[in-house]
C-alpha cells in the first residue's frame, strides 16, 4: 500500500510540473516580460527623441513657480533645444540648450543598466567646464515611453553641498516627448518649486551653433 500512494504522489508531482510549463508557455503570470516583445521604456523613449536627431525647436517657459528672486536668466531670452550628439541613439543622446546667445548648456542622457542617467553639462564660452557641471541623477523607476524622472544623485548632492547650493539637494528632473508633438524639460523640488520648459516639436527651426566645449 505504501508503494503504491509513492507511485500516485510521483505521478501527481509530474502532472503539475507539466501543467506549470504549459502556463508559462501560455504566457501566465510570472512569464519573462521579454515575452511581450515590447522595447524597455527606457528604450522607447530614447528611441521617440532619437527620431528628432539633428532636429533643432523652439521653446517656451510654461511654469516658473516661485517667482525668482534675483534677475531671471531665461526672461525674454530665446530657448532652443538641438538634438545633436547622436552618433549611437541606443546608447544616449546629447542635446544642446541654448538660452539666447548663451550657449553652455547640454542635456546628456544615456543608458543604464537599470534605466536612464540625465546629466547636465555646463561650460564657459572657452569650453573649460563650469564648477557647477555634470549634475543629475538616474531613473529609479521604469517610467514610460513619454516620461522619464531623474532624482538627483548623491555625487551631485556632494557638488551642490560643496558649491553652496543647498536648496538644489532634493532636485527631480523630469523629461517628456509627446503627446501633440511637444516636448518638456522639467525641474521640481518638494518645496513647492516648479520649473518647465515646453518645445514644439511639429515645427523645427535653424540650428543653432555648437554648444560652447563642443568638439
Amino acid at each position: 500500500m505504501t508503494c503504491l500512494l509513492l507511485v500516485g504522489a510521483l505521478v501527481a508531482c509530474a502532472g503539475s510540473v507539466r501543467d506549470s510549463i504549459r502556463s508559462i508557455d501560455a504566457g501566465a503570470v510570472g512569464a519573462p516580460a521579454v515575452a511581450t516583445g515590447k522595447p524597455a521604456p527606457a528604450d522607447a523613449f530614447l528611441a521617440a527623441l532619437a527620431r528628432h536627431c539633428g532636429r533643432a525647436y523652439a521653446g517656451k517657459i510654461v511654469a516658473n513657480r516661485p517667482e525668482p528672486a534675483t534677475a531671471d536668466p531665461f526672461a525674454g531670452k530665446a530657448l532652443v533645444m538641438h538634438v545633436r550628439g547622436c552618433d549611437d541613439p541606443a546608447r544616449g543622446l546629447r542635446i544642446p540648450f541654448h538660452v539666447g546667445d548663451d550657449r553652455s548648456r547640454t542635456w546628456v542622457l544615456t543608458r543604464t543598466a537599470g534605466g536612464l542617467r540625465l546629466k547636465h553639462d555646463h561650460r564657459h564660452e572657452d569650453g573649460s567646464a563650469d564648477a557647477v557641471t555634470m549634475y543629475g541623477g538616474d531613473t529609479v523607476t521604469p517610467g514610460t515611453a513619454q516620461r522619464q524622472e531623474f532624482p538627483v544623485d548623491a555625487e551631485s548632492i556632494a557638488l551642490f553641498e560643496r558649491e553652496g547650493l543647498p536648496a538644489s539637494v532634493t532636485n527631480t528632473w523630469a523629461m517628456e516627448i509627446g503627446p501633440g508633438d511637444r516636448f518638456l524639460y522639467e525641474l521640481s523640488r518638494p518645496g513647492g518649486r516648479l520649473f518647465q520648459v515646453e518645445f514644439d516639436l511639429a515645427t523645427p527651426v535653424e540650428a543653432p551653433p555648437a554648444p560652447w566645449g563642443a568638439r
